[in-house]
């Protein structure tokens, strides 16, 4: 299996659908796209990793992102108070020309997410940056929870509300007596909960109907509704990609668990096949 070599391949577009494991996109793809398939090995097992590791230079790249790790904001993924819990000091506007923040501009509030439609919208309303520049991204957030049939996410609506709230968290952080104790407490918190397989649980159940869970158990009931996900999001990259003019590749910025070694959902540094393992498509 080769790395994935995301800026030394050939590309104009490259869309990239978050937390997309290889073997489930093999299964579905070609109901919706033309193209030949790799499987490749990502560079990292979430979003910070895995840019961090990917745009290392200066790149003259359109990045729209749906994604909020992503972002123009211009904070590093270590200073960040909303859920990186990383020591990457990244900032996407140190590295990548036009951040454009389809997370921001398309969000959607009812289903807690940013949807797959609003890449499309927003590289239209952008058309002028996505001229001007070597290369585009569209970064979907899908088939990364939450899922969009239940129309009740809430992890994603908790990232949107530490960044609205990043100015404050940094006033906070500058008081000495709650930054120490933060700065403490911090890092035994998050090694427990890394270490935890029903913590992991826990966080995906907040994704999942309690009758789907009784019903299929937590594995078949996540695994169906990002299935679905996925599928939403394929219809929209089917219409687009016959929009775009030059060579177009679907990928993925890392997979997601379902139980596989006592892992759910994708954490930093976690290097087993479903987090490693992603599409590479190149469309015909």
């Amino acid at each position: 299996m080769d790395n994935q070599q995301f800026l030394e391949s050939e590309w104009d577009y490259c869309l990239v659908l978050d937390a997309c494991r290889y073997d489930v996109f093999a299964e579905v793809y070609d109901e919706y796209l033309d193209g030949t398939l790799e499987k490749r090995e990502s560079i990292g097992s979430s979003t910070p990793e895995w840019a961090y590791r990917t745009f290392t230079e200066e790149h003259d790249i359109a990045y729209f992102s749906g994604n909020p790790f992503i972002n123009s904001l211009g904070i590093p993924l270590n200073e960040l108070k909303w859920g990186a819990s990383c020591d990457y000091e990244w900032t996407a506007t140190e590295h990548i020309s036009d951040v454009i923040d389809v997370w921001k501009e398309g969000w959607d509030d009812d289903l807690g997410t940013v949807p797959p439609e609003s890449l499309a919208e927003s590289l239209e309303r952008h058309s002028d940056t996505d001229d001007r520049t070597e290369r585009t991204v569209l970064h979907y957030m899908q088939p990364h929870a939450p899922y969009l049939s239940r129309g009740k996410g809430r992890k994603l609506k908790q990232i949107q509300k530490g960044i609205r709230n990043q100015e404050d968290a940094e006033e906070v952080a500058n008081d000495g007596t709650l930054s120490s104790l933060s700065d403490k407490l911090r890092p035994k918190v998050e090694e427990k909960l890394d270490g935890s397989e029903l913590a992991q649980k826990a966080g995906l159940w907040l994704e999942l109907g309690p009758t789907d869970v009784l019903k299929n158990g937590t594995r078949g009931a996540a695994l169906a509704l990002y299935e679905e996900n996925l599928r939403i999001a394929l219809e929209e990259v089917a219409e687009i990609v016959d929009e775009l003019d030059g060579d177009v590749v679907v990928t993925a910025d890392h997979g997601e668990a379902f139980g596989e070694e006592g892992v759910w959902e994708h954490h930093i540094e976690t290097y087993i096949p479903p987090l490693m393992e992603v599409p590479w498509l190149e469309i015909e």
